[in-house]
């Protein structure tokens, strides 16, 4: 996990301890609070399940942008090599 994720996983987890800190502290029937905390964690589940696919569009675009300038690289490279081969081929021709 990388420091980034551990901190975003640090603040949603002290996020979600105060809120339902405030809530059992609350005056509130039993049912009320469990109603509440219900609906607040199907809030939450549904806000993390859409920043988990942002994330995933976003690192899936990356690594195709990632994938096209490797092969555009690799292509430049063994264009490179092709191009030195023929400029060695050509010198051990004309030596002979």
């Amino acid at each position: 996990m990388t420091s980034t994720s551990k901190v975003i996983v640090g603040i949603l987890g002290a996020a979600a301890a105060g809120v339902v800190l405030g809530m059992l502290i609350a005056p509130e029937k039993g049912s009320d609070l469990r109603a509440n905390l219900k609906n607040t964690t199907d809030d939450w589940l549904g806000e993390i399940t859409e920043w988990m696919g942002k994330g995933k569009k976003y690192l899936a675009d990356i690594k195709e942008q990632a994938e096209g300038e490797a092969a555009g690289l690799a292509s430049e490279a063994e264009q490179g090599v092709n191009s030195l081969k023929e400029s060695a081929r050509r010198r051990a021709s004309t030596h002979h």
